[in-house]
């Protein structure tokens, strides 16, 4: 099992401060003979609906020597664990959960936003320090 982010438990709070429950921490899927881990799996039980929204999200800290880097690493990982969820957990949409500076510095610039709309990447953006979700993208 890979090691979390340094942001994970931040993360989690603030989801559960959200009104999100936790199900999966981590969430794991199966492919090919090949394990994968996402950060976290969690639903929210919608009472106009009686039904449940789910979704998964891998936390990204972007600490890494280069910036480009850690864009590369983030979106590719991203991209692998959405095919993979398409298939084997098709009601759970991934989001991309980064903390509000890396949103500002990256996605907010022109590579990552460029990234964000050519690949329909959905975004939560989280204070880490005061652990609370600031935004969900779409």
């Amino acid at each position: 099992m890979p090691a979390r982010d340094i942001y994970h438990n931040n993360f989690r709070n603030a989801l559960v401060k959200d009104g999100w429950t936790v199900t999966h921490d981590p969430l794991r899927l199966k492919w090919g003979g090949k394990d994968m881990y996402v950060d976290l799996g969690a639903e929210r039980i919608l009472a106009a609906e009686k039904s449940g929204k789910k979704i998964a999200a891998e936390i990204k800290s972007f600490t890494g020597a280069s910036e480009l880097n850690d864009i590369e690493n983030a979106m590719g990982q991203y991209l692998v664990y959405r095919s993979v969820m398409a298939r084997t957990e098709p009601d759970r949409i991934l989001y991309l959960a980064v903390h509000k500076e890396v949103f500002l510095d990256i996605f907010e610039a022109p590579l990552g936003s460029l990234l964000i709309e050519d690949y329909s990447v959905p975004l939560v953006i989280f204070d880490y320090r005061k652990e609370v979700i600031l935004r969900w993208m779409p």
